[in-house]
């Protein structure tokens, strides 16, 4: 067996390992999906109830579509962030932590398990929410570009894969907290991209901060293709932005998670908790 083909065996194994991590706390995946569909629903709510809100003439549905657009966008970057943070708290938790991190593999075929996994879990978990979204409010998606959206959709994932594995060090380095401080980071994305309402009404520092926020170039270019039914070639100004991120964050994060993780080891981290 050559090593290419043992490292994408390897691969595999993590995806099917967090496929059986799911199999077996289905009830909890069940309620996690529950909630983020009410959690939806509620905030596109706020778009029908503006015009009631504000006793003006306004286009509610436009509302809907633009909260709608955010959440589901939101729903799926921060599932593809949560579930490569998350999976050292669960390890810790299974016990298996030191096992998978003094397994002979290298760490780059074990986040691209991680990674895989979580695209593809996020992608069908957002599938569900959007169909419901779609059914509840009778959304009319003919002119949307379906295709331009996934599109953007996978190039930002790239930018969080990379941002997830520095954030997954905190669970790493401190077992106790860590996985709590891992919400700051998707907390302080959450305010400055632009989730429920356009970047422009921000305080200038934080616009700033805006700028070199990945969500905010998917949501922007998520509701282009969904809203406008802007093209694949016109959706290019917000598809580079991510991929360069993407390609800077990635392999930073490798390398922070490396040096943390030869810390961790040294300093006997590597415990179950819980």
């Amino acid at each position: 067996m050559t090593v290419a083909l043992q490292q994408l065996r390897a691969t595999y194994a993590f995806v099917e390992r967090n496929a059986n991590i799911v199999k077996r706390y289905w009830t909890w995946e069940l309620v996690w999906l529950m909630y983020s569909i009410a959690d939806s629903l509620a905030v596109s709510f706020i778009g029908l109830g503006m015009e009631a809100i504000g006793g003006q003439a306004i286009d509610g549905r436009y509302f809907v579509l633009y909260l709608v657009i955010g959440t589901l966008v939101w729903r799926y970057l921060s599932i593809v962030f949560i579930w490569i943070t998350e999976i050292i708290a669960i390890e810790r938790w299974e016990g298996t932590i030191e096992y998978t991190l003094m397994a002979p593999i290298h760490r780059l075929t074990h986040m691209a398990g991680q990674t895989l996994f979580s695209v593809v879990y996020s992608l069908i978990f957002t599938a569900v929410v959007l169909g419901v979204n779609v059914w509840i409010f009778k959304i009319n998606l003919a002119t949307a570009n379906l295709f331009g959206g996934l599109l953007i959709l996978l190039a930002g994932s790239f930018s969080f894969v990379g941002i997830g594995i520095m954030g997954s060090v905190l669970p790493l380095l401190f077992p106790e907290r860590g996985q709590q401080m891992t919400h700051v980071i998707i907390a302080m994305m959450l305010l400055v991209s632009g989730v429920y309402y356009p970047v422009s009404v921000l305080p200038t520092p934080l616009r700033q901060i805006a700028t070199i926020s990945p969500a905010t170039y998917v949501l922007e270019g998520a509701r282009k293709a969904l809203l406008e039914g802007t093209t694949n070639a016109q959706l290019w100004e917000f598809i580079w932005p991510v991929l360069i991120m993407g390609a800077v964050a990635i392999p930073l994060g490798l390398w922070v998670f490396g040096l943390a993780e030869r810390y961790a080891k040294r300093n006997g981290k590597l415990h179950r908790n819980g």
